[in-house]
């Protein structure tokens, strides 16, 4: 019987300089899981569940827009991801990558996959806010969230493509990344996804929409949220929580979460529609929320990571900012010395609300 897909490594295919057969990653796997750094030992882990004779993966999800759970995806259909990406950004075999992203998380997994499927030249680093600080190599293609791209500007001459999850991508950093040479992209997907399932090459004023990877189409359902059809590497539809604008089955503008929508005095708001206005005025990260209200039911806030500052003049500027309405003007500014990050380094916006009480 012919091996499957997944058990099968790209003849071109190293990780940190080295050449594996799949006999050869198994054992390395089990030295990282046995002798390796925690970062490491959570790809080591990775490395044998893959080469194992199981035909799916378990894998948890962020936990970023909800309780985190455990699914189950088919190597078959990791593959197939793989195998789209590599088409869309034309990955080639000797190619070089870095993995700095947790392999706890689908993100950190899923370069791992795309290296041994395209037979790409991965780096593996331990994941930190500015990855390529410590390095002086140069990259074809590389996947981080926001917060590492932000801390990586003046590293970023040295890659070629960059792909960007995790978050939404602000006015200030989208404005960065397309004075420089690289070529890059805010994807959009989920665990579920196995990744990105879209993607939109970043300029400056953030007009491109949402493009879908090869054999995916989108749809909207009865309250305006994505619907996903992408046989190659789910069985059935997706219905995603996420309210979009859609423009063809290939093309859509995300506008946020339908979960996360904040009815205050019966106008609903999108918190991350409000966000990327504030981005052009606000540096420190920071995200808009709901918090009860007796009047309003709800009412908006301003949370950001930094010390305390004129509140009084941040909103005053902020009702001065130009296309937002006064129902999008928090009503209150919370400082946080620092956000709850989940594992895979996305805000946990929920345990930081805690914070403030």
């Amino acid at each position: 019987m012919e091996n499957p897909t997944w058990h099968k490594i790209h003849p071109a295919f190293q990780l940190n300089k080295a050449s594996y057969s799949v006999g050869g990653l198994e054992k390395f796997a089990e030295e990282l899981v046995e002798e390796g750094q925690p970062f490491q030992k959570s790809i080591g882990e990775f490395l044998l569940d893959w080469t194992s004779q199981k035909s799916t993966v378990q894998v948890q999800t962020s936990g970023s827009t909800g309780k985190p759970k455990t699914i189950v995806l088919k190597k078959e259909h990791m593959v197939n991801s793989a195998l789209a990406t590599g088409e869309y950004f034309r990955l080639k075999p000797e190619q070089r990558a870095l993995l700095c992203l947790p392999c706890t998380g689908i993100a950190g997994k899923m370069m791992l996959v795309r290296a041994m499927v395209l037979g790409l030249h991965l780096d593996m680093a331990e994941p930190s806010s500015s990855p390529l600080k410590d390095t002086d190599n140069i990259y074809d293609f590389v996947a981080m969230v926001p917060l590492q791209v932000q801390n990586s500007i003046h590293q970023l001459d040295r890659v070629g493509q960059i792909i960007i999850g995790g978050a939404p991508v602000d006015s200030n950093l989208r404005n960065e990344l397309s004075k420089l040479p690289v070529r890059a992209y805010e994807t959009y997907g989920m665990t579920e996804t196995i990744t990105h399932i879209a993607v939109k090459k970043i300029d400056g004023k953030n007009v491109n929409p949402f493009e879908t990877l090869p054999d995916v189409s989108v749809s909207q359902d009865d309250r305006g949220c994505l619907v996903i059809d992408a046989p190659k590497i789910s069985d059935s539809n997706i219905i995603t929580n996420d309210v979009v604008e859609l423009i063809s089955k290939n093309q859509f503008h995300w506008l946020g979460r339908h979960d996360s929508i904040i009815n205050s005095g019966g106008i609903k708001l999108i918190p991350e529609r409000i966000e990327q206005k504030l981005s052009t005025l606000i540096e420190p990260r920071f995200f808009v929320a709901g918090l009860p209200d007796n009047r309003l039911g709800k009412k908006l806030v301003l949370v950001m990571e930094c010390g305390p500052m004129d509140e009084e003049g941040l909103l005053k500027t902020i009702k001065a900012l130009e296309g937002i309405s006064k129902y999008e003007v928090p009503k209150q500014v919370y400082f946080v010395r620092s956000f709850v990050e989940t594992s895979t380094r996305k805000v946990d916006r929920k345990k930081t609300l805690e914070q403030i009480g």
